[in-house]
């Protein structure tokens, strides 16, 4: 029986070319294609679902939360993220919510194919890049951003990358305030004492790309 896959991006080209990708293979089968978290969560009520390959950067809600909430609903999903984002504390935030594999867009088509059958067989699975980072994170002892919430660490994300708290709110479904308490915890946290530090440990651990990224506090 193939193996079937739902594809999570919100780019419709992007998963148009995909789904040939994968459907290319005797063996696999896209049963889905979707732009949210939601629609993934509404497809998994209608469709027999095996695999869901996962983007991070979804315009509407979080990709983050969407693999927690998928998998609450059927916990025998397995999970691959196929990202833009290489950073450790992705990887890290994606494994705790669930995922089994992690792969970035630097991958080769081979190597996603390759993704998702390890996944379905309940294996881990990590492109080169993230496991050479996760390696190196090992090597030097934990990452500052663990100590963040899914939750924390997707309104960090959104917050430094230039979304301001009432769209990162909106992008949540979260009140304003609600992301303002966020922040302060998360600074409090993270053991930093103005907007601005917060913004540069962020780029320091690859949240978003900034001039400063190597500078100290």
């Amino acid at each position: 029986m193939s193996i079937r896959v739902m594809l999570v991006d919100d780019h419709a080209v992007v998963r148009a070319g995909y789904r040939r990708l994968i459907d290319a293979e005797a063996d696999l089968q896209v049963v889905a294609d979707v732009a949210s978290g939601d629609e993934a969560c509404a497809a998994l009520r209608d469709t027999a679902i095996d695999v869901v390959v996962m983007d991070l950067s979804l315009r509407e809600g979080s990709g983050l939360e969407a693999i927690k909430r998928l998998l609450e609903r059927q916990p025998a999903l397995k999970v691959l993220v196929f990202s833009m984002h290489q950073a450790v504390g992705y990887v890290t935030q994606a494994l705790r919510n669930g995922a089994l594999g992690y792969l970035t867009k630097n991958s080769e088509p081979l190597e996603m194919i390759a993704a998702i059958r390890k996944v379905a067989q309940g294996q881990r699975v990590f492109s080169a890049d993230v496991a050479h980072d996760m390696a190196c994170q090992a090597v030097q002892g934990q990452n500052a951003l663990d100590c963040l919430t899914p939750r924390e660490f997707d309104i960090l994300r959104l917050f430094s990358g230039g979304v301001q708290p009432t769209q990162v709110g909106e992008q949540l479904h979260l009140s304003a305030k609600t992301v303002l308490n966020h922040l302060s915890n998360i600074r409090r946290k993270l053991e930093v004492n103005s907007e601005m530090e917060l913004l540069l440990l962020a780029a320091r651990h690859g949240l978003v790309q900034w001039p400063s990224a190597d500078a100290k506090i």
